[in-house]
C-alpha cells in the first residue's frame, strides 16, 4: 500500500477558494475508486503548513492513475491559483 500526503500553504485572503479547493478533494473520496482512505485537515495551530491531504492506495500505479484522473485535475487547477507551497511525499505502508 502507499500512502500519499501532500501539504499546501495558501495566499492569504483567498479563504473561500482554500474550502472549494478542500471540500473538491473531500469529494473525490468514494468518487474515484483507486482511493482505499483518506483524509483532509486544515491545519489548527501557528505557521507550518495550512492544509494536509492523507490519504491511501494500493499501488503506485494506483496512485499515477488518480493523479491523472480529470475529476482530481479539475480539483488541483483550483489550488495551484491559490497556493504559496506545497510539498509531498509518497511511502509504501
Amino acid at each position: 500500500m502507499i500512502k500519499h500526503i501532500v501539504m499546501w500553504k495558501f495566499k492569504p485572503g483567498m479563504e473561500a477558494e482554500q474550502e472549494k479547493f478542500l471540500s473538491g478533494l473531500r469529494g473525490l473520496y468514494g468518487v474515484i475508486p483507486q482511493i482505499k482512505e483518506q483524509e483532509v485537515g486544515i491545519n489548527c495551530g501557528a505557521g507550518n503548513y495550512d492544509a494536509v491531504l492523507v490519504s491511501v492506495f494500493d499501488s503506485m500505479e494506483d496512485l499515477e492513475t488518480y493523479k491523472k484522473d480529470p475529476r482530481h485535475a479539475a480539483v488541483s487547477g483550483i489550488c495551484k491559483a491559490i497556493r504559496t507551497d506545497r510539498t509531498a511525499v509518497d511511502y509504501e505502508v
